[in-house]
C-alpha cells in the first residue's frame, strides 16, 4: 500500500503516516508497532485480513517475529501462553467460534497471570451458521479474566492495542487484554487511521519483563496443580489484580492522551449535561446513537447517549457519574443471555451497576443487531421516543427485542 506521509499535526512528529485502512488492519499495524516477538493464529471469518496482515509484515522483514501457522484456535492461544511464559511479547486475533474453541485457554491465560493481547472480531456464534457480526462471542467472555475494551473506529482499535499491551505488562495488572471490534462493519471497512512514531510507541509501552517467566537459568514452576487449601487464594490475587487494572487503566489512557493528543475515556459521554433519557451502547452503532440522539432532541426531547469503551473491568464509577441523574436508561446489546433477568448483557451490568450505589433508575433492556441485523439511527430515535412516551417501569419488565420479524413489533 503507498502511504501518504504527514509531517506532524500535533508539533512532535508524533504522526508519521496517515493511512486508510480497515479495523483488522489497524489491529496489525499496531501489533507491528508494538513489535511484538510471536503471533500465532489460525483464520476465521471476519477476522482473517488481520492475521494475513501480520504474516505479510513477517514475511516482508518489517516486523522480526516468529509467526506460528497452528492447525486450530485452541493451539493458537496455546502457542502463545508457552511464548508469553517464556517472556516474549505475543499477539492473535480471532472471532466467534474460533474464540469459542479457545475458551479454557482463556481462563489458563489469565490464572497464569499472562499479559497477551488478542483481537477481536466480533461474530455471531452458531448455529444457526452466520458469518455475520454481532457481540455474542465477546459476551462469552466476561468471566475469563481478561481486560475488556471495545473499540468503536479502526483509529481507536490501533490505539487501543498500543494501550494493551502497557496494561496487560503492569506489575500491579498481569492480566491479558482483549480488543474488540464489530465484525465486518469495522473489521473490512476503510477509514483513515494515523499511524504513530516508532519511537514514540516504544517509548509509551516499552517491553517490561519484571515479571515470573520461564527460564532455565532460574528455574520456577508455572500450572501447577492447586490443592482446595490454595486455590481459593491464588484465584483471589487474580481478582485483586482485576481490581486493580482499573487504576491502571485509568492512568494509561491519561498517559496515550497526553503523548498522542487523544481523548479517550472509559465512557464517552454525549449531550448528557442536560439529558433526561440516555441511551447507552458500544462498537460501531455509535455514529447511529449520535444520530438519532440529534433527531430526538429536534423533536424537543432531551435525550443524550453514553458509549461503554471498557467492559472488563466494569467501570461503574465512571458510567455513575454520567447517568445518575437520568429519568431512565436504554442500553442496547447486540447480544444475549436467554433465560436472564435482564436478557441484554450489558444491560445487566448497567442494572447492576446502578443498585450497587443504591439507585432505582430505571434501565430498558433493548436487543437488536444480532447476526448483523441492520441496526438504523431510525431505530435508535424509534427506542428514545418509545421511552419517551411510556411509563419507564412497564419497559424494564422484560427485555425489548428490535427488529426482529417474527414478533412483528419493529419489523
Amino acid at each position: 500500500m503507498s502511504l501518504t506521509v504527514i509531517k506532524s499535526r500535533i508539533g512532535r512528529e508524533i504522526i508519521r503516516d496517515r493511512v486508510a485502512i480497515t479495523s483488522n488492519y489497524a489491529a496489525a499495524y499496531a501489533a507491528k508497532d508494538a513489535e511484538v516477538d510471536v503471533v500465532a493464529a489460525y483464520p476465521i471469518t471476519p477476522q482473517t485480513p488481520a492475521v494475513e496482515k501480520m504474516a505479510e509484515f513477517i514475511a516482508n522483514g518489517e516486523l522480526s517475529a516468529e509467526y506460528i501457522p497452528v492447525e486450530s484456535e485452541h493451539s493458537a492461544l496455546s502457542a502463545l501462553i508457552g511464548a508469553s511464559a517464556a517472556g516474549a511479547r505475543v499477539f492473535t486475533a480471532t472471532s466467534s467460534q474460533g474464540l469459542l474453541y479457545m475458551f479454557e485457554l482463556l481462563y489458563i491465560a489469565s490464572g497464569l497471570r499472562l499479559p497477551i493481547v488478542m483481537g477481536l472480531a466480533t461474530r455471531a456464534v452458531s448455529a444457526p451458521i452466520s458469518i455475520h457480526g454481532d457481540y455474542q462471542d465477546f459476551a462469552a467472555t466476561r468471566d475469563s479474566g481478561w481486560v475488556i475494551m471495545i473499540a468503536s473506529s479502526a483509529q481507536e482499535v490501533y490505539d487501543s492495542i498500543i494501550m494493551a499491551y502497557r496494561i496487560a505488562e503492569d506489575n500491579r495488572v498481569l492480566l491479558p487484554v482483549m480488543v474488540s471490534y464489530d465484525g465486518f462493519l469495522m473489521s473490512h471497512t476503510t477509514e483513515p487511521v494515523e499511524l504513530y512514531d516508532a519511537d514514540t510507541i516504544r517509548g509509551f509501552a516499552p517491553k517490561r519483563l519484571n515479571r515470573p517467566i520461564l527460564d532455565s537459568s532460574k528455574p520456577i514452576t508455572m500450572g501447577a496443580m492447586a490443592v482446595p487449601e490454595w486455590y481459593y487464594e491464588i484465584k483471589y490475587q487474580l481478582i485483586e489484580a482485576m481490581h486493580n487494572s482499573m487504576g491502571v487503566i485509568r492512568e494509561v489512557h491519561d498517559a496515550f492522551n497526553r503523548t498522542f493528543s487523544r481523548n479517550y475515556r472509559l465512557v464517552e459521554g454525549y449531550m448528557l449535561d442536560d439529558a433526561d433519557y440516555a441511551v447507552i451502547a458500544y462498537g460501531g452503532i455509535w455514529g447511529n446513537v449520535k444520530r438519532a440522539v440529534n433527531e430526538a432532541r429536534k423533536r424537543g426531547i432531551k435525550a443524550g447517549a453514553l458509549r461503554l469503551r471498557l467492559f472488563r473491568p466494569f467501570p461503574t464509577d465512571e458510567l455513575i457519574e454520567m447517568i445518575s441523574d437520568m429519568k431512565t436508561v436504554a442500553v442496547i446489546d447486540r447480544a444475549v443471555s436467554p433465560g436472564a433477568a435482564i436478557e441484554g448483557p450489558v444491560a445487566m451490568e448497567v442494572a447492576t451497576a446502578l443498585h450497587s450505589r443504591g439507585l432505582s433508575t430505571p434501565v430498558v433492556s433493548v436487543v437488536h443487531g444480532l447476526g448483523q441485523r441492520t441496526v438504523y439511527s431510525r431505530d435508535v430515535a424509534k427506542l428514545i421516543k418509545i421511552i419517551n412516551d411510556s411509563q419507564p417501569w412497564d419497559l424494564t419488565k422484560s427485555t425489548m427485542y428490535m427488529g426482529v420479524r417474527e414478533y412483528g413489533n419493529e419489523g
